[in-house]
């Protein structure tokens, strides 16, 4: 367990040392794993947590060692002048008098009503749920980065429907054009389709703006610098009628309960404050010490006739002492009381917010499963719409082609179909995400392969 922390701490103390440097740009496009993977590393919040998760190694190390004797050792020099008590004869004398001390002491705790032993625990206890807010942390990353990645790869898919519906629309403007020269049609289609045309641009560099954006949130989660090149790899990913979970929410919801971190964190914290509570109610209990003592000095003043050496004195002069401490709380003016009454209350506390954090847990995954089953509907009715669509303008393009309709009505056939077109990818991408945020909450690797 000992080599376990150090080498967190170690590899702690390694990504903050490389934090330091400049931020590494990637080369060349990102799959989602890189993209995860890079946000993880990067993360000024997960690092933080992680140092907060060192600090309470270093508590739990502290606690362990109350279970030791101290030991220190000191010694002292000076002069004195005048008349005044030589402290190896005792005597009276009128000169200067130089002396040396020299003492160690030691001290240990033979009982404090268990609070050492349940300091320990429940530093053990606060380094557990340390580590369970460190996955929550990462799992919020995660859900983040999957959700701004997905935002990528439907604005790029957005710009392809913009391009493919500008491109129609300058065929058309171009066979219209020929029309009216020949003087087949109205100069009034020639100037509707222009029209129409200049908003089919509009609506590319629209389209371009927006996936700039979503490129640049994405970066920017990540904490690496944007520039324009910045792209991703689109998953292979394809949707079937397994995909939406089979599991209803409450399902899911109890499965979330055994393996969710921040669950676990919130019952640590529990566990954590209970022994609060005995460690404030240790606070009646007596505390019987055991400490040691050493002293010896030595003058350089003659006495006798003679002055001994330095070793001489000291070993002449050597005094030790043994004492049992024995401490017995009567009256503490009711600071006793006062955090017994303030660590039950953080119990309590601590029970609110995890039943808070289960709550909330619920409510997420109620939100997600209604908002995944929304999701798949809204995609198989634009499915089915853009099937439709398609044919209609197919049908509408012949017609077109023949002079049996006007190029406004042609337009509309066209603008109705890349606006499903639009939404089908919209559905898409939000039904993927919804789906992949229910698995995430069954314990199932995220991805999107």
């Amino acid at each position: 367990m000992r080599k376990c922390f150090l080498g967190f701490a170690l590899l702690a103390g390694l990504n903050f040392s490389t934090f330091a440097q400049e931020t590494a740009i990637p080369s060349g496009p990102l799959d989602l794993e890189t993209a995860v993977s890079i946000a993880l590393e990067n993360n000024l919040t997960l690092k933080r947590s992680e140092l907060n998760q060192i600090s309470n190694e270093a508590t739990l190390l502290q606690n362990q060692g109350q279970r030791l004797p101290n030991l220190s050792t000191g010694a002292s020099s000076g002069y004195r002048w005048g008349r005044s008590i030589n402290p190896v004869t005792n005597l009276f004398e009128t000169a200067r008098i130089g002396n040396i001390n020299v003492s160690a002491s030691s001290n240990a705790t033979i009982f404090a009503g268990n609070q050492i032993n349940n300091s320990i625990k429940q530093a053990k206890v606060n380094l557990e749920a340390g580590m369970y807010n460190i996955e929550a942390t990462k799992n919020d990353i995660t859900l983040n980065i999957i959700n701004l990645f997905i935002n990528v790869v439907f604005n790029r898919e957005q710009v392809n429907v913009a391009e493919n519906q500008l491109a129609t629309t300058k065929d058309q403007l171009e066979r219209t054009t020929k029309l009216v020269d020949a003087g087949s049609l109205p100069f009034s289609d020639q100037l509707d389709v222009q029209a129409q045309n200049a908003t089919n641009e509009v609506n590319l560099i629209n389209a371009k703006n927006n996936y700039n954006i979503a490129k640049l949130n994405l970066a920017q989660a990540l904490q690496i610098p944007y520039t324009p090149e910045f792209s991703v790899i689109e998953p292979e990913f394809e949707i079937n009628e397994a995909l939406m979970a089979t599991e209803t929410p409450r399902d899911i919801y109890n499965a979330a309960l055994d393996i969710m971190p921040e669950i676990k964190a919130a019952q640590a914290n529990i566990e954590s404050a209970e022994y609060g509570v005995k460690l404030a109610k240790a606070g009646y209990y007596p505390t019987l010490g055991l400490g040691a003592n050493i002293f010896s000095n030595y003058v350089d003043q003659a006495f006798n006739t003679e002055r001994p050496s330095f070793g001489q004195q000291i070993e002449n002069n050597l005094s030790q002492s043994l004492n049992l401490q024995l401490s017995i709380p009567i009256f503490s003016r009711l600071n006793n009381k006062a955090s017994v009454q303030r660590a039950r209350v953080q119990k309590q506390i601590s029970e609110v917010a995890a039943l808070e954090a289960e709550n909330q847990l619920r409510n997420d995954i109620e939100s997600a499963y209604n908002s995944a089953l929304a999701a798949e509907q809204s995609y198989e009715a634009s499915l089915i719409q853009v099937k439709s669509l398609e044919e209609s303008f197919r049908i509408a393009q012949q017609r077109f082609d023949l002079g049996a309709i006007n190029s406004v009505d042609f337009q509309v056939a066209q603008n109705n179909l890349f606006n499903a077109q639009a939404d089908l990818l919209n559905a898409k991408y939000t039904y993927i995400f919804r789906v992949k945020v229910l698995d995430f909450y069954l314990g199932n690797p995220i991805n999107l392969n």
